[in-house]
């Protein structure tokens, strides 16, 4: 440090050599009362041990050295008024409550804005419009409330809203979750980017040269409201044409992707909706049983839904009261109904036959040099057997790859029966 001084780079005049602990603890103390009049922020002292070779000594684990030894400032504190509550739908409709302060500074910084992350907090610290409240700077940079001041005081209490201020669709919690969720998906503006970029995602339509770079450009364009719109853009070709990037081959070949996925496959449209809860097994699950997104609907909104879907296999209570949740809003089912007309998507039609693996389960792990995982899998359904995630006592066969370490730990722990990608490919062939 001195060395740095000689060459002329600031150094603290606060920097000093102490031999006790009680000695460091004093100076740490004296440094967090002159806190405030420094002229840099600073958030809490730094203890090294003054000597390299016992540095050397003492040496490191990973990137925290063991001859060195932070100590953090107690956050500041302000007391301030919350002027207002406004709700911010996130981009999976999330309704995260924003508390409005009257400004204060707090560590340095001027602090207006406080999250309140969710009902049950708000609840928690019984926080209504107009109440006195104690802020921080959690680890000196989120702000967040410490106590209510003023919560004995007769006020009316906070209502969380049940409908999303973006769209007006329900907002509802899943049972045992404490975030409450918008359910207008495919209409609501706060979730379209995103709910784009799943719909033309691999696992989903896989839309080739619809990326998000493009569909911001869309969105931003008011071309794109909802999933309907992308079979739509046909009708702004001459538009695009000579944009930035685009030029008539690009146009041609996007234009051409979107319509080669009229008539697509029913489940990988039902996954693309990005209901939650409902992954591509599912969506296949759930076409398996009902043949169409309509029919799937029908149930969803009629009498004892939830007990009509649960009997499909993997659709449990959550999955059956998503599906519920996001077919009875208006809006979702509208958005759908477009969505149908344009892309007409053909019945489901399964590819399965029956073989002796008929209902087997299978575990895919490894690295797979072949074949892709989804074509592993889809080779796995054809044989009317179901792909699984994990490895369990129900598991039929596991095929492992190069790499293969947990799950196929697991299974040669379990007993269940282990084959390579060439051994896998020959019982395809057989079957």
């Amino acid at each position: 440090m001195q060395r740095l001084a000689d060459l002329g780079f600031p150094v603290s005049d606060l920097l000093m050599r102490v031999g006790t602990l009680d000695a460091a603890l004093a100076h740490y103390a004296a440094i967090e009362r002159a806190r405030a009049d420094l002229p840099f922020d600073i958030d809490g002292v730094v203890y090294k041990v003054d000597r390299l070779d016992w540095q050397e000594r003492l040496g490191q684990v990973a990137r925290a050295p063991r001859w060195g030894l932070a100590h953090k400032f107690p956050a500041e504190q302000a007391e301030t008024m919350i002027e207002a509550i406004d709700i911010q739908v996130g981009r999976t409709g999330k309704l995260t409550p924003v508390g409005r302060l009257r400004p204060v500074g707090v560590g340095g910084v001027i602090v207006a804005n406080v999250t309140l992350h969710n009902r049950d907090e708000i609840a928690r610290l019984g926080l209504r419009v107009g109440d006195r409240v104690r802020i921080q700077r959690a680890g000196d940079v989120i702000p967040q409330v410490v106590e209510n001041l003023s919560r004995d005081e007769a006020r009316a209490p906070y209502v969380f809203p049940d409908h999303c201020p973006q769209c007006g669709s329900e907002a509802v919690a899943a049972e045992g979750e404490v975030d409450v969720r918008c359910t207008g998906g495919l209409i609501c503006p706060a979730q379209r980017l995103e709910r784009l970029k799943h719909f033309v995602s691999r696992g989903a339509m896989d839309i080739d040269g619809l990326g998000e770079k493009s569909l911001v450009e869309f969105v931003e364009l008011g071309w794109l409201d909802s999933p309907a719109d992308i079979f739509r853009l046909k009708q702004h070709r001459d538009q695009l044409v000579g944009r930035e990037g685009w030029k008539d081959v690009s146009v041609d070949k996007l234009l051409a992707a979107i319509e080669g996925r009229k008539g697509f496959d029913p489940a990988r449209l039902l996954f693309g909706l990005g209901i939650r809860h409902v992954g591509a097994v599912t969506a296949k699950d759930l076409m398996k049983a009902f043949g169409t997104i309509e029919a799937l609907q029908a149930a969803a909104t009629g009498e004892g839904a939830e007990a009509e879907l649960s009997v499909v296999e993997g659709v449990g209570p959550v999955v059956a009261e998503a599906l519920a949740d996001f077919f009875h809003e208006p809006h979702n089912r509208e958005a759908l109904a477009d969505l149908l007309d344009v892309a007409r998507p053909a019945a489901f039609v399964s590819t399965a036959r029956a073989t002796e693996w008929t209902g087997k389960t299978i575990v895919f792990t490894g690295s797979l040099e072949t074949m892709s995982r989804d074509e592993a899998k889809a080779q796995a359904e054809r044989l009317g057997a179901r792909a699984a995630g994990s490895v369990s006592a129900k598991t039929d066969l596991v095929v492992a790859g190069p790499g293969a370490g947990s799950k196929l730990a697991k299974a040669e722990q379990l007993g269940v029966r282990v084959v390579t990608e060439a051994e896998w490919a020959a019982i395809v062939a057989r079957a």
